[in-house]
């Protein structure tokens, strides 16, 4: 197992605590790991999906997010609902160097705009890595937001 999977796996555990908790939103998880190899910062969706994951790991790592690689379970956002500010701006803004994202969200909100917007800030994404498992733990959900 990669470092990269090791710490996808986390990020994939804290999603599953949450399954069928979160409302009509997915369950995502997010680890935030510093250069040298420490979790700082972890989340899952809250109760009733919000907090997103991002949000949760991002406030308990802080300034120190800055220059770390942030594992997501599921592309982060590009537009919230509620018309706060997205999580691939809140992950931008912290200045994390990389995101590794488990699977591409196809709901409208995401839909490979979030990527796009890390990278246009220079943040380094890497995805798929642990894919199949995560999109087995929100089947459902993708197959809800892919249906016609």
């Amino acid at each position: 197992m990669t470092t990269d999977e090791a710490f996808m796996r986390r990020a994939l555990d804290l999603a599953i605590a949450q399954a069928g908790r979160t409302g009509s939103n997915p369950s995502v998880g997010c680890v935030i790991v510093d250069p040298q190899g420490v979790v700082i910062g972890e989340g899952a969706t809250g109760d009733g999906g919000r907090p997103h994951a991002e949000e949760v790991a991002l406030l308990q790592a802080g300034e120190a997010a800055r220059g770390c690689t942030a594992y997501v379970t599921l592309e982060p956002c590009a537009q919230r609902s509620s018309g706060g500010v997205s999580c691939s701006e809140l992950l931008g803004g912290a200045r994390v160097a990389r995101v590794v994202v488990a699977n591409f969200d196809p709901h409208p909100f995401a839909a490979g705009v979030g990527i796009s917007r890390l990278r246009g800030v220079a943040v380094e994404v890497t995805l798929g890595v642990l894919e199949e498992e995560a999109a087995a733990h929100n089947a459902a959900w993708l197959a809800s937001v892919e249906a016609p």
